[in-house]
């Protein structure tokens, strides 16, 4: 077997119409060996990046069926360690194990007030999670703001803690899916990052590495997503479900709205001082909204409720009687933490370097998601590399949303930055590029967008 002949085979022939205009002909499907070949010769050194680009680009334009891509995902998963979680009930690890994946946003901190919720309603949740890039925050450096939180787990620590608290939370290691590592990096400097079957792959290696038996997505699409439409979203989500599917996994994707920050702060600490709020049944309505309705997917699929109905009863339950904030104070003590200290710091915990915005006229408020993420990234909330680092006190606190009507001079955002220069770029950003004001009112959208199942 040659790589060559793979990469021709999905690239495919030219040929001519009758008219003698040419086109791409015989495209084909590769057969899982191949896929396999290919895989494992480009994680073991033997394909050099030359071929992995061409193949790359190849998928990029021709694309994969779902059976091809759950192969692809397969080989990823299996070019590393699988953690295992099965067979291990007399050491509390009774399942089911189900978790819950964000395409990424502004202000996305779902996970956070989500994984106790659920833990309450009888579902094992093993959350490997990511950090901050570009726009969009990342889970583990919000957990990270917590003074001592441990991330960095080994798989017997990982399954303690979910056998402990229901729940536990951390990040890819280097033994977990190297093949996604590898090919991202790739793709990354050889514009074949948007190609749907291959961020499928990608997503879905790391998520069934962690021992999962069922996945919920959450795909976003607007400004602040990667994807930018709906029409994209739900190709997305529609390969992330069938491929999961395809592979033994139950799975479904909610397509949400991600066109202005979700929720009333952006920014590590900031976003886990909402959480608690939001474990205290103070959250801001659009998060809570989300959390109940990923929850409640999640609760469903892992058989503990017959409908979402149910379900949601189950985890207001669980926020009004205390044992969601109490489990999450639980696992924040068992990855390292202390939780007197972090209940200590709520409201109180800011940058020293801060400044405000406000309104420059009346009228209607949009706040856009994508520029304020920006904005974000020069206080520290972010990073353009991935060596870069975050400043955990950095961010903005929200006062007015999307569709509030404001006058000249209303406050509309809290900004709290790593030093003052940091301050001037993201005010100049907001100011310029993420507000702006309508002398209508506008109609307000659901924040979720359609099911795919």
């Amino acid at each position: 077997m040659r790589a060559t002949d793979i990469i021709m085979k999905k690239r495919g022939t030219n040929a001519r119409d009758k008219d003698g205009k040419k086109f791409i002909a015989t495209k084909t499907e590769l057969s899982p060996e191949e896929i396999k070949f290919i895989i494992d010769g480009y994680t073991n050194g033997k394909i050099p990046d030359y071929q992995m680009s061409s193949f790359l680009m190849a998928v990029y334009f021709n694309g994969m069926t779902f059976e091809e891509t759950g192969v692809l995902t397969d080989c990823m998963l299996h070019s590393g360690d699988v953690i295992e979680l099965h067979g291990m009930e007399k050491d509390g690890l009774t399942g089911p194990f189900i978790d819950k994946h964000s395409t990424g946003g502004v202000g996305d901190k779902i996970s956070l007030p989500l994984a106790p919720i659920v833990a309450c309603c009888g579902v094992q949740d093993p959350m490997m999670s990511g950090r901050a890039l570009g726009h969009t925050g990342g889970t583990l450096d919000k957990l990270e703001s917590i003074e001592g939180y441990n991330v960095n787990l080994s798989p017997e620590k990982f399954r303690k803690g979910i056998a402990k608290d229901g729940f536990a939370m951390m990040g890819q290691t280097p033994a977990i899916a190297p093949a996604d590592k590898k090919m991202y990096a790739l793709r990354d400097v050889t514009a074949t990052v948007e190609s749907v079957p291959l961020i499928t792959s990608s997503i879905l290696s790391k998520k069934v590495a962690e021992g999962a038996d069922g996945l919920v997505f959450d795909v976003k699409c607007g400004s602040g997503a990667f994807m930018k439409n709906e029409q994209d979203a739900e190709e997305l989500a529609s390969f992330l479900v069938k491929t999961a599917q395809a592979m033994g996994k139950k799975a479904v994707a909610l397509i949400t709205r991600m066109s202005t920050p979700l929720g009333k702060m952006v920014g590590n600490f900031l976003e886990i001082e909402e959480t608690i709020q939001c474990l205290q049944g103070k959250g801001p309505e659009d998060v809570m909204e989300l959390t109940y309705a990923l929850g409640a997917e999640m609760i469903m699929l892992a058989g503990k409720a017959d409908s979402k109905e149910e379900a949601l009863k189950m985890e207001k339950e669980a926020v009004s009687s205390g044992k969601a904030l109490q489990k999450f104070l639980d696992n924040v003590k068992t990855q390292g933490g202390n939780p007197e200290l972090l209940m200590s710091q709520v409201g109180k915990r800011r940058s020293k370097f801060h400044t405000t915005v406000v309104a420059e006229e009346d009228g209607y408020l949009t706040l856009e998601a994508y520029k304020t993420g920006i904005a974000g990234v020069y206080l520290g909330v972010g990073r353009n590399k991935s060596d870069d680092p975050v400043y955990p006190d950095a961010g903005f606190i929200v006062h007015k949303k999307t569709g509030d009507a404001v006058k000249k001079g209303d406050l509309i955002l809290d900004v709290y930055g790593k030093d003052e220069e940091s301050l001037k770029s993201a005010v100049k950003i907001i100011q310029e590029e993420a507000v702006s004001y309508s002398k209508t009112a506008m109609e307000k959208q659901p924040l979720i967008v359609k099911e795919i199942r």
